[in-house]
């Protein structure tokens, strides 16, 4: 007989929150077609965290929510034989987007119960462990305007984007790339978790989440006009790196020097970090589920088998 999946649920957040009262009905209705029984629990997000770290050492668990509840997940299951399962119930999920995770419920739930096992890297800024990537500057001024309006992020996103580009001012980061050191002046300081790619067709995409290196854009200080012209030019694709970065690099370890304390959006979720802070790519430090026919080849399943009469 199969063992209970657990089914962790943050209900506060992105499109978990939008379901309101369905939510419950609509998770147990997309496990149902799986025919495999699951613990359901609906927390609230600051929960979250007890909540996971209480199923660890299991074979997998599930965990539904937006980018910033996975990052804590990944934080607590990291180096464990856990394998974290996604529901995409956030408001952009580009973890699970990366994964090939289908945004559908039904579909999410199916290849959390049948999916195959592989590990993944993941980054950390001093004890704070990412899934996407780290941001310092003018994102985290545009996070902390946002989540003061009531309502979709994408609605708060338009009175902050005003806000931050009419006070928009450079910062002084005095960075050590890999041991090099770099003394850069830049509005946005932005590390992900691999190498993002700035490619026509394939900007803010990751071709891997195993290459054990994080990616380092310090956007060139510029006009707020330009600032604008540039994030346009880059969703496009049309970002050049001499003209509109002021460091672009791939690197194992970043070390941020200083003194005193610095706000990071980790994941979409901001956090004070003291200095100097170093960021690490973890290679292959959590284990995930995908649908099967995304791995890319057999030395990224797991070891451990995953059997689901375990």
């Amino acid at each position: 007989m199969a063992s209970t999946l657990p089914v962790l649920i943050n209900r506060t957040g992105g499109t978990a929150a939008a379901l309101g009262d369905s939510l419950r009905a609509k998770v147990e209705e997309a496990f149902a077609a799986t025919g495999r029984a699951i613990e359901l629990e609906l927390v609230d997000g600051a929960d979250m965290a007890e909540a996971v770290r209480s199923h660890r050492g299991k074979p997998r668990v599930v965990v539904g929510g937006g980018d910033g509840t996975l990052g804590g997940a990944a934080a607590i299951l990291a180096n464990s034989p856990t394998a974290l399962a996604i529901l995409p119930l956030g408001t952009r999920n580009h973890l699970a987007r990366q994964l090939d995770i289908p945004l559908d419920l039904t579909q999410a739930a199916a290849v959390a119960v049948d999916g195959q096992r592989r590990r993944i890297d993941l980054g950390s800024a001093g004890d704070r462990v990412f899934v996407n990537n780290a941001s310092f500057g003018i994102y985290t001024r545009f996070v902390r305007q946002r989540d003061r309006v009531s309502g979709p992020k994408w609605f708060g996103a338009i009175p902050a984007t005003w806000h931050v580009l009419r006070n928009m001012r450079a910062q002084h980061f005095t960075l050590e790339i890999d041991g090099a050191t770099r003394a850069i002046t830049t509005p946005l300081l932005f590390v992900g978790n691999n190498q993002y790619s700035i490619e026509p067709g394939q900007f803010g995409e990751r071709e891997t989440l195993e290459d054990g290196q994080l990616s380092v854009f310090a956007v060139a200080a510029q006009a707020p006009h330009n600032l604008i012209a540039f994030a346009a030019r880059a969703v496009v694709g049309l970002a050049h790196p001499e003209r509109d970065f002021a460091e672009c690099a791939n690197a194992a370890e970043v070390v941020i020097d200083g003194q005193g304390w610095i706000e990071g959006a980790f994941d979409g979720e901001l956090e004070w970090l003291p200095l100097p802070l170093t960021l690490k790519s973890l290679p292959r430090a959590l284990g995930v589920v995908t649908p099967r026919e995304s791995a890319s080849s057999d030395q990224n399943l797991f070891k451990i088998h995953d059997s689901r009469t375990h």
